[in-house]
């Protein structure tokens, strides 16, 4: 796993033991965001079969276990045990996992371009007219290349989903907004903060670990900030 790490900014009651809001930048919420594109057998995965909550890890490994003899001869178990995400992102922080994404390659006949594979190996099965079973039989192995249209006034370095001239803010339960003054205080009026000495900032790392407990939090609780980090702040 990569080494990636990104920070935030707690907003700690030290009366209560619980972090209010975090301040956090575009790295942050984007690797918060993209947790969303994670296909649930990555999600599983990464947390261990004995760290999930309910019966989903039990049917990951009773899909692991299965004999591939009981498996269907054009398909593989790596396809369920190791989806790859149909969104995918390497500048966002943290998602860099061993099993990263990558983008799929697909080849087509050079005679007919309705034909297209994954497999470079594969012949093309289009009757060629000389019989009723023949087939063209060329080797499906043109490389389709899909040029993305230029896009103006978008700076090369500006990667990810959100923007990076904004700070977010993150409640204790995942709810992510922008950031300012007036939302600051009128979130502290809801807390019903009266005495803002009992107030605290703390900067936190958020690297793999913090992220893999954090996605294991998310699925259980809705204090998740607090949950993740306040166990290892030291007061």
């Amino acid at each position: 796993m990569t080494a990636s790490k990104v920070t935030m900014k707690l907003l700690i009651d030290s009366k209560s033991k619980k972090v209010k809001f975090a301040e956090a930048g575009k790295e942050c919420i984007d690797f918060l965001f993209h947790i969303l594109a994670l296909p649930i057998g990555s999600v599983i995965r990464l947390l261990t079969t004995k760290g999930m909550v309910g019966c989903l890890g039990n049917l990951y490994d009773s899909l692991q276990n299965l004999d591939n003899i009981f498996i269907q001869p054009n398909q593989k178990k790596d396809t369920l045990l190791k989806p790859k995400s149909a969104v995918c992102d390497t500048s966002v922080p943290l998602l860099l996992i061993n099993d990263s994404p990558v983008q799929k390659q697909f080849y087509r006949c050079l005679n007919h371009y309705g034909y297209v594979t994954d497999d470079p190996r594969s012949h093309c099965p289009n009757p060629s007219g000389y019989g009723p079973n023949t087939i063209c039989g060329c080797t499906m192995n043109t490389n389709m290349c899909y040029v993305a249209p230029p896009v103006e006034n978008v700076v090369a370095s500006d990667k990810g989903l959100v923007k990076g001239v904004v700070t977010y803010m993150v409640l204790d339960d995942l709810v992510v907004k922008p950031m300012s003054t007036i939302s600051s205080i009128t979130l502290l009026n809801q807390f019903s903060i009266k005495d803002v000495g009992v107030l605290k900032e703390k900067v936190v790392t958020l690297g793999m670990d913090e992220a893999l407990k954090l996605l294991k939090t998310s699925l259980q609780s809705k204090s998740v900030l607090t949950s993740v980090f306040m166990d290892n702040i030291n007061e």
